[in-house]
């Protein structure tokens, strides 16, 4: 009898452990497998129109585009609703890929544009031209194999450095059929690494493209910018030039954010209206 109440007994211990999940280990976890790491999901905002009147949703995430040899970070935007959108790229600034560039991107995919702002800085603070060149290529490539773009209406944009870019490239890739440079510098160029002025590619443009200005541009003077648009005149390749007087250099971005001012709204209903000009 003993020896079965000790079995007895010894057969409820082990039902009583099992019960309560412990283990021999103390804290350890059992095993499982690792999962497959997901596709990236895009975020879903909804962004007031640049009128203001609405607001609409967006798609927006961070992406990896190749310049000639290195992936680089791209932030892009698109309409939520479904359909076939015009397209943008977009070169920030010297200053880099500031909060500004991110609120402006998600206003144009508001606006009905799908955008891809590549951080071109991400390595180097002065890339070579034809880093730069091949990340705004292969950007264009990324941008095609979407099915949310209409590879027929790509435009290029860009500011401060990103403008000269504009000038730059606007002339060389020809998949894009507009483009709008602001603040840029027509004459910068002649060096190892930026062997030509965008002013010396003015004969290859065969797209438009519009200028926007300040006349207090200290970095860039607005005459080199008079003197660029006389040469377009003169070469008559079509181009529009908004000058607005009193404005510095960078206007459209202030401490780091996107300007409220009356000439940032402005401009960039300048911008937006050329492209639905221009793209559509």
């Amino acid at each position: 009898m003993k020896i079965k109440y000790i079995l007895l007994m010894f057969l409820l211990i082990v039902c009583l452990i099992g019960i309560s999940g412990c283990t021999d280990s103390g804290n350890s976890e059992p095993e499982v497998p690792d999962p497959d790491s997901p596709e990236p999901i895009s975020d879903v905002s909804t962004i007031p129109k640049a009128s203001g009147s609405t607001s609409t949703e967006i798609l927006n995430k961070t992406v990896n585009i190749t310049g000639e040899s290195q992936a680089y970070p791209a932030y892009t935007a698109a309409p939520a609703a479904e359909g076939k959108y015009p397209a943008v790229v977009l070169i920030h600034s010297f200053n880099g890929f500031e909060a500004g560039y991110q609120e402006m991107v998600d206003m144009l995919a508001a606006d009905g544009f799908v955008v891809v702002a590549p951080q071109w800085q991400t390595y180097s603070r002065s890339p070579p031209d034809s880093e730069v060149e091949a990340l705004v290529r292969n950007s264009v490539s990324y941008l095609e194999g979407r099915d949310d773009v209409d590879p027929e209406k790509l435009g290029l944009t860009g500011f401060c450095a990103g403008g000269r870019y504009t000038m730059l490239f606007l002339p060389q890739i020809k998949e894009f059929k507009s483009g709008v440079a602001w603040y840029g510098f027509p004459y910068s160029g002649g060096s190892e690494i930026q062997p030509n002025e965008p002013a010396s590619l003015i004969n290859q443009l065969d797209v438009p493209m519009l200028i926007i200005h300040g006349t207090r541009d200290e970095p860039s003077n607005i005459t080199d910018i008079y003197r660029y648009a006389g040469e377009l005149d003169a070469a008559d390749k079509y181009f529009e030039l908004k000058v607005y007087q009193g404005e510095p250099h960078g206007f459209m971005i202030k401490d780091g954010r996107l300007s409220e001012s009356f000439v940032a709204q402005d401009a960039y209903g300048e911008m937006t209206d050329f492209f639905n000009r221009t793209l559509n």
